[in-house]
């Protein structure tokens, strides 16, 4: 992706992603709707942008909509009130930015989308949001590769909410059975998806 061939696991996986949505039906408001869920630092991020590059699409991130750190319910919704509601109804889509600084919401900006969407993070496979998705992939790995992931890419920010982020995502889970639902699997063990 982004420009790069070979045959490393990372490109592989991630073609054959987009081989796969490129035969998803559109969903909400006749946009192809594609959700990239797991646990943190499974390798979503890099996966959904390599995605949302190739199809021209936007990328909306979960980390944008949780309010806090004890949030991941309340993105749900945002997600689903801001975002898929308005697009599912084809009206204008308004939409804010948590600041994590701050501890607040940005003002209120727009999102434009055209045929296709691209959705990451935990929660985007909850299954209150299944009629607007066209496909939901889970990405796996292990928590101890996960965890040194997540911590290389956010640092001593992210280190002393690792154990109560993962209560939440374990509750979430719980009730929502992400992977069991998915469309697809991708084992994600080794050599992470496009940066």
């Amino acid at each position: 992706m982004h420009g790069t061939t070979g045959s490393d696991p990372a490109t592989a996986q991630a073609a054959r992603v987009l081989a796969w949505a490129g035969t998803l039906s559109p969903a909400a408001g006749g946009v192809r709707v594609v959700a990239v869920e797991g646990r943190s630092g499974a390798g979503k991020t890099g996966l959904a942008r390599a995605l949302a590059h190739t199809l021209d699409a936007p990328l909306v991130r979960m980390d944008d909509l949780y309010p806090g750190w004890d949030g991941l319910l309340g993105g749900v919704g945002a997600l689903r009130e801001w975002i898929l509601e308005p697009l599912a109804a084809r009206d204008p889509i308004r939409w804010r930015r948590w600041d994590w600084a701050a501890g607040t919401y940005r003002d209120w900006e727009p999102l434009t989308v055209g045929t296709d969407l691209i959705v990451e993070g935990v929660g985007c496979g909850a299954r209150a949001l299944a009629p607007y998705r066209s496909g939901l992939v889970w990405i796996d790995a292990p928590e101890a590769v996960r965890r040194r992931r997540a911590l290389e890419r956010d640092g001593d920010a992210y280190a002393p909410h690792w154990d109560r982020w993962a209560r939440q995502e374990d509750a979430f889970y719980a009730t929502n059975q992400v992977r069991a639902h998915a469309d697809l699997v991708i084992d994600n063990t080794g050599t992470p998806f496009c940066p």
